[in-house]
């Protein structure tokens, strides 16, 4: 198109675009959508933040995901732990993004392995070494020292391509000023060519990437006061300039129109973000418009500017107030942990217990957000101070308590000796009341280490049973009369079940009778449970007080295990007994408790009449159990 001085042009199509912001009633981008200008400002007046964030068509960002490292307390691990950390951010994180974390990192690692060093150096001296001599790596050492060396490469390789990219495009944007300047001066060209040169020169211009900072202002400066010396020497052809100016307004007008959609922004840090990208297409990718539209357009988008600020500016207060709160819980748990740390124990219960809390309030500690970053490091530092107090608590608690453990230990192996030598013994009278001797004391003596406590239990277990069971074979072979009792009893109980006795008095001689027939082999005492289930037949035909008849059968069942002579059959009664004897005292109590639901406990109603009912059946169980009891203790 040929581009002349005409004075017809100067109502062109770009003036015409312009008219309605130059009489103050709206400006339309090219979607129609509607942009009211109203205030002023200074189109220089641009945000103190800057970004390199990309522009997509039509100049308009797009929204970069923000990548959040998170929180790790690298003290507590171990050198493997923290060389596998290392690893896992070189592999999933920018590099440019973990300095804080892998340093971390790193002064943990190099403090544990001085520590182990140390250790090491110590041992070496002790065992005649010469310190000049010593010298200590390991495969950890240097495995971890490699990705570390990795990272920093990859770090430096990273800021020195940003910065060779940066000086790249400054020279290509001081090429283009040349570029220009040689434009401006050629007379030979025709207008509509060196537009065409122009246009070439600005394309380009837009295409360049970022610069050094400090080079920045300087240069953009330079670039447009060129354009500006360039559309006075064009500036008789109204129709070229005036088509510039247009294009201008209405990429801003875009521009206007996205900072308008960013302050409905549910994220006031991505509008803000997006809001720097704007303002750096605006002042060094998007040309000048008309005079009379130069304030107005920026009016607005000030405007707008302002608004997104202020947006951020109420988020980040929010985001103080809860940091703040955040600081005052985890200042919460630290006291917490002081505490626990402080509290008095009484034994191995109670710091098991506390270890459980603590442990419960460190996860806690790590779940909670973010607090103001002058507290982040030393929240952490306090944090690790009184767990390091629990800690020293807890080891010399278990460092005593582990000399106590290994010398119940030592006293413990002393009895498997004992038992050991004496299982084969042929001596029973004198072996026999030793062996029972050993097996109290064991009772006696407290803890042993844990991973000691079932191994010896069971040395020592088995070198009991194996002695009282050579007694109970022995017995079984030598005493042919117990086994003509077991005969006689047994043919006994079938005798006792085809009689017919009709009072308690034919039943008690029949148990006399029954002790008279003597003690059974040891393998073969199921028939006194038999006999005792004959007995409950016979009971059951008379009229006859239970409690009464429980008592006789329980006398009978004593006098078996006097006969029997064996302590292991007379603890095991007991703790039958004792376990029933406290399981029905919990039924009472659940009973009573349960009472407690019925508003009215009036025996007229028929749930509650039940529940006496049962009360008192327990109560009559419990009566019984306690009289058997008190009779077995007597043995």
């Amino acid at each position: 198109m040929e581009i002349t001085n005409s004075e017809n042009n100067n109502n062109s199509e770009a003036e015409k675009a312009l008219d309605p912001v130059q009489q103050n009633v709206e400006v339309k981008d090219s979607t129609n959508n509607e942009i009211e200008i109203t205030e002023t400002a200074e189109e220089n007046a641009v945000p103190q933040e800057t970004t390199t964030s990309p522009v997509v068509e039509e100049n308009i960002p797009v929204e970069k995901p923000v990548i959040e490292i998170p929180e790790e307390d690298y003290t507590t691990l171990s050198q493997e732990e923290l060389l596998n950390s290392l690893k896992k951010l070189i592999a999933g994180y920018p590099v440019q993004l973990i300095k804080d974390q892998v340093e971390a990192i790193h002064t943990q690692f190099n403090k544990n392995f001085d520590e182990a060093a140390a250790a090491s150096k110590s041992e070496f001296i002790a065992e005649g070494g010469n310190e000049i001599d010593f010298h200590y790596t390991t495969p950890l050492k240097r495995e971890f020292n490699e990705a570390y060396f990795d990272y920093k490469d990859k770090r430096n390789q990273y800021y020195k391509n940003i910065q060779t990219n940066l000086e790249n495009n400054l020279k290509t944007r001081l090429q283009l000023i040349e570029d220009l300047k040689i434009l401006i001066a050629d007379t030979e060209k025709t207008v509509n060519q060196k537009f065409n040169v122009f246009k070439d020169i600005k394309e380009n211009w837009h295409q360049a990437g970022a610069i050094p900072k400090d080079k920045n202002n300087i240069t953009w400066n330079t670039f447009y006061h060129h354009v500006d010396k360039f559309y006075e020497i064009v500036h008789l052809d109204r129709e070229f300039r005036d088509k510039d100016f247009k294009i201008n307004l209405e990429q801003k007008v875009k521009i206007i129109e996205r900072a308008k959609e960013l302050t409905q922004e549910a994220s006031p840090t991505r509008a803000f973000r997006e809001l720097q990208v704007l303002h750096k297409i605006w002042k060094e990718e998007i040309g000048p418009v008309a005079k009379e539209y130069k304030d107005l357009i920026w009016d607005k988008f000030s405007e707008l500017t302002k608004n997104i600020h202020d947006k951020r500016q109420e988020y980040f207060a929010e985001q103080d107030a809860k940091q703040e709160i955040n600081l005052t819980r985890r200042r919460e748990i630290i006291t917490e942990i002081t505490a626990i740390a402080e509290r008095n124990k009484t034994g191995h219960n109670d710091w098991q217990k506390c270890i459980k809390e603590v442990e419960a309030l460190h996860d806690t500690f790590k779940s909670v957000g973010r607090v103001p970053n002058e507290f982040k490091n030393s929240i952490w530092d306090e944090f690790r101070a009184a767990e390091r107090l629990f800690n020293k608590g807890k080891n010399e608690f278990y460092k005593g308590m582990k000399g106590e453990q290994l010398e119940n230990l030592k006293k413990k192996k002393e009895l498997i000796e004992i038992a050991e030598a004496n299982k084969d013994s042929e001596d029973f009278e004198v072996t026999t009341p030793l062996m029972k001797k050993i097996q109290n004391d064991w009772k006696k003596i407290g803890h042993v280490p844990r991973k000691e406590s079932d191994k010896i239990w069971k040395q020592f277990k088995d070198a009991c049973n194996y002695y009282f069971d050579r007694i109970h074979n022995k017995k079984d072979e030598a005493n042919k009369e117990q086994l003509e009792n077991y005969e006689k009893k047994v043919s006994f109980i079938e005798n006792l079940k085809n009689e017919a006795l009709g009072d308690l008095d034919a039943i008690t001689s029949k148990i006399s009778e029954w002790k008279t027939l003597g003690t059974v082999p040891f393998k073969m005492r199921k028939v006194e449970e038999d006999f005792s289930k004959a007995l409950d037949g016979l009971f059951s035909k008379l009229n006859l007080n239970k409690q009464e008849a429980e008592l006789i059968k329980f006398e009978t069942k004593l006098a078996e295990l006097k006969d029997q002579d064996d302590e292991r059959l007379i603890q095991s009664e007991k703790s039958f007994i004792k376990k029933k004897i406290d399981d029905i005292k919990g039924d009472i109590i659940q009973l009573e408790n349960n009472l407690q639901f019925f508003k009215h406990a009036d025996k007229s109603n028929p749930l509650v009449a039940d529940v006496f009912k049962r009360i008192d059946k327990h109560q009559d169980e419990l009566s019984i159990w306690q009289k058997k009891w008190n009779k077995i203790k007597s043995l």
